[in-house]
């Protein structure tokens, strides 16, 4: 490792939680040089839904490359991105009546927010925007001024400007009754308080701590936004394509979101892709070329992307995300029972679940452990006090129970050793 630490940047941060050289993966396991075999709970932040090197992509992606595809294209039409279009209008949108346009950026999550809220301010015309306490949306100004986390906040080195922030429903003072007072202060001319152009936020706040909000919270924030003529805005990148249960976190909650935000897992493969799902009317807004990027669309994205959607032709994938989140919640349960005394919690839907242990330098300690015994699971939340699992949807059950196993050791010996 020491090239790494000769060369690289000081900025690096995942390598210094989980010191090895990985050389291989499949499915739910990485391979270090060594040929020590680790179960991942981490999943590329999330970026990995179906696994490493998903047969099903790989040949798909090999077929691509050896038939001379488009590999970029900036945002000209390509056989591969009709074919991804198609499937996903065909796959996501139509059955749900979405009639939302299709807009490809740069290749992260923090390009589909920049685009989302430039567009927001751009249909509204009104600068603040309002996000939520520990909320996360990205590194890049805009989006960062919308992130919460203060240690991120504190790199930018310039003011935040233009969001207000109200607390998450199950954030310190947050709740229905938030609500209304925010509401009311919108309706009182010398409340100092004024429309916003969007409202942003996260169904279940990943880097958050994995925070759930409810339905009814939800439609009240939505019901809020388009009183007041805001757009209303869901940050899908890290919770959406199949990982709570349905493709989005949001199904079956008659939310009706102007944009949805989405990147991450739709790229399949691991290859980046970021994409914004924009109701027509606001679409409208955008002049063309009016925000560019060099990868927006990137070919081999298309290809396993659309690969990806064929998870959701049926059902099999969502119920096995069912049955496993279950299997996940029950252990995690076990132990947020065995140390009550230490205000455990559980949280979490569908295969993303999470293990609050109240305290970071203890979960801190608990992740390392779980590295040193060949699993890899990163802590997130406030001060890093939960351990939030996210492994690949299509984890074998034999290295699910195993992971679990490993976490179950890994608590226990800290809180023992206490």
């Amino acid at each position: 490792m020491k090239i790494f630490e000769q060369w690289e940047s000081n900025i690096r941060g995942y390598c210094r939680a989980f010191p090895t050289v990985f050389k291989t993966a499949s499915n739910a396991r990485q391979v270090d040089e060594d040929g020590k075999s680790y179960i991942d709970f981490f999943a590329g932040a999330g970026v990995l839904n179906f696994g490493h090197n998903n047969e099903r992509m790989k040949r798909a992606l090999i077929e691509y490359i050896e038939s001379d595809g488009i590999a970029h294209s900036l945002d000209m039409y390509t056989s591969a991105k009709r074919d991804f279009i198609s499937k996903f209008a065909d796959t996501v949108l139509t059955p749900r009546g979405m009639n939302h346009k299709m807009q490809f950026m740069g290749p992260t999550g923090t390009n589909a927010v920049e685009a989302a809220l430039k567009l927001a301010r751009r249909v509204t015309g009104r600068q603040q925007v309002v996000a939520f306490s520990h909320g996360f949306h990205g590194m890049t100004l805009g989006s960062l001024a919308c992130t919460a986390n203060d240690y991120f906040r504190q790199a930018a080195g310039v003011p935040l400007d233009h969001v207000f922030r109200m607390p998450f429903e199950s954030a310190p003072g947050g709740g229905l009754e938030n609500l209304e007072e925010h509401e009311r202060a919108l309706a009182d001319p010398s409340s100092g308080i004024t429309p916003p152009a969007a409202y942003v936020l996260e169904v279940i706040q990943a880097e958050g701590g994995v925070n759930l909000a409810s339905k009814k919270w939800l439609q009240r924030v939505q019901e809020i936004a388009h009183a007041h003529k805001a757009l209303f805005i869901i940050d899908e990148i890290q919770v959406g394509c199949g990982r709570t249960g349905s493709y989005f976190s949001f199904d079956g909650m008659e939310l009706d979101p102007d944009i949805v935000c989405l990147a991450k897992g739709i790229g399949g493969f691991g290859t980046p892709l970021a994409m914004n799902l924009i109701k027509p009317e606001h679409d409208e807004h955008w002049s063309p070329g009016e925000h560019t990027g060099t990868f927006r669309g990137q070919g081999f994205s298309f290809v396993s992307g659309k690969v990806a959607l064929d998870y959701f032709d049926d059902d099999v994938l969502m119920k096995e995300v069912a049955t496993k989140g279950d299997v996940m919640a029950r252990s995690l349960n076990e132990l947020a029972e065995k140390h009550a005394d230490k205000g455990f919690r559980v949280r979490g839907r569908g295969m993303m679940q999470a293990l609050d242990v109240v305290d970071g330098a203890a979960a801190k300690a608990m992740a390392t452990a779980c590295f040193e015994n060949g699993l890899l699971i990163g802590p997130c939340g406030s001060g890093g006090r939960v351990l939030k699992l996210i492994p690949p949807l299509t984890i074998d059950d034999s290295d699910l129970e195993e992971g679990l196993a490993i976490l179950k050791k890994a608590v226990n010996g800290v809180m023992e050793a206490a």
